[in-house]
């Protein structure tokens, strides 16, 4: 395989591939045209400064960044990127269920509040309901003494008047 032919196969990497290939490959600053004699000469120049040899199929260039420890290390820190992610979901998980059951035991707390707030009010009305009964039978009692007394006063004024009239019919 010859250089142009190599510069040519990194149109087909794709981007997560590129970043398992050695430092010395920087592609960036590769030449744009894959035939291009600075390309060639590019390639030469890391092939021959990191010495890297060509064979007769090109496999060694190839396979100069170890693709199967590079993809075993790829799923491993897959592996490992995941398994972080599932610790983070079963804290975030514990982390909801410890608030969700704090949240239940608030809103018992404020419920068993709310109960007994509803039998002192219920006690408390009872108590105002018999003060309110009292006060309207001793209300009524008054009252029928009022009207007694209003009764009273009144026949003594009609005696009183009588007993004025009897005396000055008697004085003549």
């Amino acid at each position: 395989m010859i250089p142009a032919e190599i510069t040519g196969y990194f149109q087909y990497l794709s981007p997560e591939n590129l970043t398992t290939l050695p430092a010395e490959f920087n592609i960036i600053n590769m030449p744009s045209s894959p035939t291009s004699s600075s390309s060639l000469n590019y390639l030469n120049d890391l092939i021959n400064n990191n010495n890297y040899s060509s064979s007769s199929n090109g496999q060694d260039l190839m396979m100069s960044n170890n693709s199967s420890t590079s993809d075993e290390d790829h799923h491993h820190n897959h592996r490992k990127g995941i398994i972080i992610l599932d610790e983070r979901k079963q804290r975030r998980m514990l982390s909801n269920r410890e608030s969700a059951r704090r949240s239940r035991m608030r809103k018992q707390r404020h419920l068993d509040e709310l109960w007994s707030q509803v039998i002192r009010l219920r006690n408390e009305n009872n108590c105002l309901i018999d003060k309110l009964n009292s006060v309207s039978e001793t209300q009524d009692r008054v009252l029928k003494e009022n009207s007694k007394l209003k009764e009273e006063a009144s026949e003594l004024r009609r005696l009183v008047c009588d007993l004025k009239s009897n005396n000055n019919s008697n004085s003549f």
